[in-house]
C-alpha cells in the first residue's frame, strides 16, 4: 500500500470517528437535557472538579447539598435571584445579547472581568460543564442553554439553578446554603437571609457571613429593593409584573 492510499486510510478512519464523536456528543446531550428536565440533578461536574481541587491543595473534601423542589421554596426566593443575576430571565429566550454585548465592552477595557450570563446560562453552565472561562466552553454553554429552553419551561430552569448553585466551599443549592449559614431550613428563611444568600452566588468561595462587606451589603439592598418591585411571579405563564421606580424628587 503506498503512501497516498494509507493517508486516504487514516483520513477516512479520522473522518468516521469525528462523526461518532459528534453524533455521540449530540444524542448524549439531548438525552441529558430530557433527563433532568424530569429528575432531580444530585452530582454535576463541577462538583467533581471541585473535590479534585480540594483534594490537591489539601482541603475538606465535601458536597453538601440537598434538592427542594420549587414548591416548597419561599416565594421571595425566585424573585430575588431575577432581581441579583437576570432582570429579564421571564421573558429572553436564554441568551440576553444586549449584555452580553456589554459585557464583551466592557472587558476589552478593564481589568476586572465581568460576564453577561443569564439565569439559564448559569444552569446550562452548572449542570452540565466546567467553571473554567473560554470561547470554547461559552459556545458549549449557548448550546446547551439553546437546549434547556427548548425542552424545559422557565419553572424548571429556576428550579435546577437555586439546588445546584455553588454557595460555598463544598455547599450547593440555596437549600443546604440555608442550613448550613443560618440553621434554618429555606421555607423560614427571611427577606434579608434570602437576600444574603442569593447575593453570594457571584463568588460564593470568597463568602464569610460574620464579615460582610460594605460591598456586599449594598449587593443585598439592591436585591431586596428590585425584588420587592417584582408584584407578581409566575414562571408557568412566564409573567413578572414590576411596580414602577419611584423618581426621587
Amino acid at each position: 500500500m503506498g503512501i497516498n492510499h494509507k493517508l486516504t486510510f487514516w483520513r477516512q478512519k479520522l473522518l468516521i470517528y469525528l462523526r461518532n464523536f459528534v453524533v455521540f456528543f449530540f444524542a448524549s446531550s439531548l438525552i441529558m437535557v430530557i433527563v433532568y428536565r424530569f429528575v432531580p440533578v444530585y452530582i454535576t461536574p463541577l462538583m467533581l472538579i471541585r473535590c479534585v481541587e480540594y483534594a490537591w491543595n489539601g482541603e475538606d473534601v465535601r458536597v453538601l447539598k440537598k434538592w427542594t423542589p420549587f414548591e416548597e421554596m419561599p416565594e421571595y426566593l425566585p424573585k430575588a435571584a431575577i432581581a441579583s443575576e437576570d432582570h429579564y430571565f421571564v421573558t429572553h429566550s436564554g441568551l440576553d445579547i444586549d449584555a452580553i454585548r456589554k459585557a464583551y465592552k466592557y472587558n476589552l477595557t478593564h481589568k476586572k472581568i465581568i460576564g453577561g450570563s443569564t439565569i439559564s446560562q448559569q444552569t446550562a453552565k452548572n449542570v452540565f460543564l466546567y467553571p473554567h472561562r473560554s470561547y470554547f466552553r461559552k459556545a458549549l454553554e449557548a448550546y446547551f442553554t439553546v437546549l434547556i429552553e427548548l425542552i424545559w419551561d422557565k419553572k424548571r430552569i429556576m428550579e435546577v439553578y437555586l439546588n445546584v448553585a455553588e454557595t460555598g466551599h463544598g455547599i450547593y443549592g440555596m437549600p443546604m446554603a440555608a442550613e448550613i449559614y443560618f440553621g434554618k431550613k429555606l421555607k423560614e428563611l427571611n427577606k434579608q437571609e434570602i437576600a444574603t444568600i442569593v447575593a453570594l452566588l457571584p463568588s460564593p468561595l470568597s463568602f464569610n457571613p460574620n464579615k460582610q462587606s460594605s460591598k456586599f451589603l449594598r449587593k443585598k439592598r439592591f436585591i431586596i429593593r428590585e425584588a420587592d418591585r417584582i408584584i407578581k411571579l409566575d414562571l408557568e405563564k412566564e409573567i413578572c409584573t414590576r411596580k414602577p421606580y419611584k423618581r426621587k424628587k
